[in-house]
């Protein structure tokens, strides 16, 4: 059994639509961000970051106890080679699927979200930060649409890449960005939309979240951090 600690983040997403792909049992723990969950002793102690996800596999191939993951990339990593699934194991295919893994994680995903933040959040317009962001979500997308002109997913066969990058890409109206500029992106996002395990994964999201998650009183929980909101 796996626990996921889960919010309908793009990252929280990513794990989820692999444990529906993967067919494997799991369970939800709802961490509500917008609340401050984050921050409960039980939650910080799997992720000392204070950002969902996280899991705790409770059947690891050590067989040492519960192993607790935080960072979607590492999850998606573990689970996948545990089930030798959607990542392959010779040389140059795993790396080209964990190079996409780990771009999502250093590009698409923190500058969509600053694109996020800036667009919808921050409490003034600054022009700057937005034409910024936009523009390089722009760029990213069109790395995606070049590298799927030739291949069916972003590293040859179907993978955790595809995985992690997806829910970043559902946004795509938020972000500014018209998949009709980005054809063979396109082609990719409606074909992964359509997998059965993707849709399980939003259907699920849609049964915990029910309420908006960023509201006057959160945005001082979830953009309002700094050093000292680390307790030793």
């Amino acid at each position: 059994m796996i626990d996921l600690y889960f919010w309908t983040t793009p990252n929280g997403y990513k794990p989820l639509i692999l444990l529906e792909e993967l067919a494997l049992p799991y369970h939800i723990v709802p961490v509500n961000i917008g609340v401050g969950e984050q921050f409960t002793p039980n939650f910080l102690a799997i992720a000392p970051n204070n950002r969902i996800p996280a899991i705790v596999d409770h059947d690891p191939p050590d067989q040492k106890g519960p192993l607790s993951l935080f960072e979607s990339g590492a999850i998606l990593e573990y689970l996948a080679t545990k089930n030798n699934h959607f990542l392959p194991s010779s040389l140059r295919p795993r790396y080209k699927a964990l190079q996409w893994l780990h771009w999502q994680m250093g590009g698409l995903g923190p500058m969509a979200g600053q694109n996020h933040h800036f667009g919808h959040y921050a409490p003034q317009k600054i022009t700057y930060a937005i034409d910024r962001y936009v523009k390089e979500t722009a760029r990213l997308y069109a790395v995606m649409n070049k590298q799927l002109a030739d291949s069916e997913f972003l590293a040859g066969d179907y993978s955790i890449a595809d995985m992690a990058c997806y829910p970043w890409v559902v946004p795509h109206q938020r972000q500014q960005q018209n998949l009709d500029d980005f054809p063979h992106l396109k082609r990719w996002f409606e074909a992964i939309g359509n997998r059965s395990a993707v849709l399980a994964a939003y259907a699920c999201g849609k049964t915990i979240n029910t309420k908006q998650t960023v509201t006057d009183a959160s945005k001082a929980i979830l953009f309002g951090q700094d050093a000292s909101t680390i307790k030793g």
